[in-house]
């Protein structure tokens, strides 16, 4: 079983991939109980969170099965694949119309990383669980952050595929089959894991990156939204609401300034550098970088990939009405759609999220010439992994566009608007949760600031108009108004497909309805979708063909 033997040989070798000051150790070798102290710890909670990357054997399994999941966005009615051409990553392109096969690689590369990164988690584990030097309130610091980052690791997978294998530290994944466990067994597991850490970490970080309390909290409540347990999901949203420690940005553009890494809205966070040969820079995002080729030859980026575009369906999403709220119903949007002369409101947060032609991107002008495939994909190149191209902390040259900026997982903003759908869920305090939403538009509305660096948008141009909800009069209305507001706000990093998911948990045909009539609208801007149709049984992942083989029949 090929995929097993390289777990035993990474979790053997333990190679460092991370950054922080927790992350610049290089272990070597094993470790024994005996040998086991404090002084080995960094090394092997490095060798842990460095699944976070996804880069373990080259750039291919970072870019294909990305920990940032935007190729799940582009299964998303968010996001179109880029790139030069729907051959170009054909695997993604495939994901994008949604044509699902067990040989995709996409799905291949997903299920390894994250199987890589859990077997250096078990190995931490029992590293740390054997040692006799290291005190007992320290131990239950590092197994939290072990538990939480296994917690991660398989919340990942099981949002993505129907079979998994359930491989726990103390099991030998040599006899452990793919259809012992359902999916409803690892939410139960992954809850566990993550109560247990709660209760075992501290309130307060040891060092920039590492998990505390509130980071456990904040994933729990996120997994519970999935298992629809309202009640559970409100209250550790609380927990990480009523900690104090985390704060809305004061301007959208903060979440793409190295200079706030860690900072406000940070709980659970991809640690990145350009130390060490940009070993540990966002390698999962790294297609993901505009053309940038400006009116006059200028690259502002180098020649980056340019994949991961926003839709069209997408960008009219950001159109506001005369109080400066989204349109919740199709029936009540107006016909003409965004574009460079869009005369409607606009929520400024599209130009924070998309570049568009005639408009600043990171203090340029964004012309038809940063398109690399325009005929094809159309003007959105993504923003919000850009940092300004004239921060000398920024590479030039290859690795295109690439920078020590952190990329969030989990920020405080999803937890707010998590909070507020669980209430609405439980039909429990609707004033509340109307407030939570408006704290999240609050922050748009203050994001239109001309003196703030770089300039993402133009006033001169478009008219942004961020409103404030009255109230929510019904649970329905407040439904539609919290799932699009978590549209706006989350939008291009990597969470709206697995809303849909969670929201045909709740509601069987929810996905299909909106992904099929998403194909039909947008194949008007994008020929390639014409006969794209998404099926019942294409939501979920098949456990890869390549994971079956090397199986010795124990996976079907």
């Amino acid at each position: 079983m090929k995929t097993r033997k390289y777990i035993a040989i990474l979790a053997s070798a333990l190679t460092l991939s991370a950054c922080s000051d927790m992350l610049d150790l290089k272990p070597n070798g094993q470790f024994t109980a005996d040998l086991m102290g404090e002084e080995a710890v960094p090394g092997l909670l490095a060798s842990a969170y460095a699944g976070l990357e996804a880069h373990f054997f080259g750039n291919n399994e970072a870019f294909a099965g990305p920990s940032t999941n935007w190729i799940f966005d582009v299964r998303s009615d968010d996001a179109l694949k880029g790139g030069g051409g729907v051959t170009m990553e054909a695997n993604i392109h495939q994901l994008e119309i949604s044509n699902i096969f067990s040989d995709n690689v996409s799905c291949l590369n997903k299920w390894q990383n994250n199987y890589y990164a859990i077997s250096r988690v078990h190995r931490a584990m029992e590293a740390i669980r054997n040692a006799e030097s290291i005190t007992e309130e320290n131990k239950n610091q590092y197994l939290g952050e072990l538990k939480t980052l296994r917690a991660f690791y398989y919340f990942d997978l099981v949002k993505i595929f129907e079979h998994l294998p359930m491989i726990t530290e103390d099991c030998d994944p040599n006899y452990v089959d793919n259809k012992t466990y359902t999916q409803a067994d690892f939410y139960k597991f992954i809850k566990s894991d993550l109560r247990a850490a709660y209760e075992m970490m501290g309130e307060t970080s040891p060092q920039a990156g590492r998990f505390n309390k509130y980071c456990a909290a904040a994933l729990l409540c996120k997994v519970y939204a999935f298992t629809q347990q309202w009640d559970s999901c409100e209250i550790y949203a609380s927990y990480v609401i009523n900690s104090g420690k985390y704060e809305l940005y004061n301007n959208y553009l903060d979440m793409s300034k190295i200079d706030y890494n860690n900072m406000y809205e940070s709980i659970i966070a991809l640690q990145c550098s350009t130390a060490d040969d940009n070993a540990h820079i966002n390698w999962s995002n790294l297609l993901n970088v505009t053309y940038s080729y400006d009116a006059n030859g200028k690259q502002c980026y180098g020649t980056g990939d340019d994949f991961f575009y926003g839709s069209q369906n997408l960008a009219d999403a950001f159109r506001t009405d005369a109080d400066g709220l989204p349109y919740l119903d199709a029936d009540g949007a107006p016909a003409e759609h965004v574009s460079e002369n869009y005369s409607g409101n606009l929520d400024p947060r599209l130009d924070f999220t998309v570049g568009r032609i005639g408009f600043p991107f990171r203090g340029e002008l964004y012309t038809d010439k940063w398109c690399r495939a325009y005929d094809v994909y159309g003007e959105y190149s993504g923003k919000k992994n850009c940092i300004d191209h004239n921060d000398p902390r920024m590479v030039q040259g290859w690795p295109w566009g690439a920078s020590p900026l952190n990329f969030a997982f989990l920020r405080y903003a999803d937890v707010l608007l998590l909070k507020a759908e669980a209430l609405i869920e439980q039909n429990k305090d609707l004033g509340e949760a109307c407030s939570l939403v408006n704290e999240v538009r609050q922050k748009a509305a203050r994001s239109v600031d001309p003196t703030y660096l770089p300039v993402d948008f133009d006033a001169t141009k478009a008219h942004y108009n961020v409103g404030l909800y009255p109230s929510f009069p019904t649970q329905d209305y407040a439904r539609k108004a919290v799932r699009m507001e978590r549209r706006l706000e989350l939008a291009m990093e990597g969470h709206r497909w697995f809303d849909l998911v969670r929201w045909n948990m709740m509601e069987p045909g929810y996905i299909t309805t909106v992904m099929n009539n998403y194909f039909k609208s947008e194949a008007q801007f994008h020929s390639y979708y014409q006969d794209a149709q998404m099926s019942d049984n294409e939501i979920f992942f098949p456990t890869p063909y390549a994971e079956v083989l090397n199986s010795n029949g124990l996976y079907q």
